[in-house]
């Protein structure tokens, strides 16, 4: 076995605690929003783009709101994440150009919530080739563009 040293990892691995603070919370509650990658403030939601990406324009949408279920959202709620699910895919495509989208939910941990207790949208932009060997052979993903340089050209469709 290979191993790839990765210790910037540790600290996404410690922020699962379950003693940890929402991180949600935290970057909804200062107004940092450039530092916590915070791409646009609605009146119910928000959305954020995710710090541990899966690919380049990984956008979070969530409820201001702590919630953890589906089924406590109010429509307001969900009404504003549905349109913002809109915006984001308008500015992926803009900025990006990707040739697909993975949308979705994961509800509770067996379904693979690294954090449950506050639900969010992932927006994933994905493109014809882009798992390689790396995520196959060595389960490492690449990810080539730098989060500061993401959140610069996309905050430009949020304003």
């Amino acid at each position: 076995m290979k191993i790839l040293w990765a210790p910037w990892r540790m600290k996404y691995i410690r922020s699962c605690s379950k003693d940890s603070e929402c991180f949600l919370c935290r970057a909804l509650s200062e107004d940092k929003d450039e530092q916590n990658l915070i791409l646009l403030r609605g009146e119910k939601s928000f959305i954020i783009m995710n710090r541990y990406p899966y690919n380049n324009g990984h956008l979070m949408i969530a409820p201001k709101r702590h919630v953890g279920d589906l089924l406590q959202l109010n429509d307001e709620e969900l009404i504003e994440m549905i349109k913002m699910i809109k915006l984001a895919v308008k500015a992926l495509k803009s900025e990006y150009n990707p040739d697909g989208f993975n949308i979705g939910l994961n509800l509770g941990r067996a379904a693979g919530a690294g954090l449950e207790d506050h639900l969010h949208i992932h927006i994933i932009p994905r493109w014809v080739g882009d798992t390689n060997f790396m995520p196959l052979i060595s389960e490492t993903k690449t990810i080539p563009e730098l989060l500061t340089e993401s959140y610069s050209r996309l905050k430009k469709y949020f304003e």
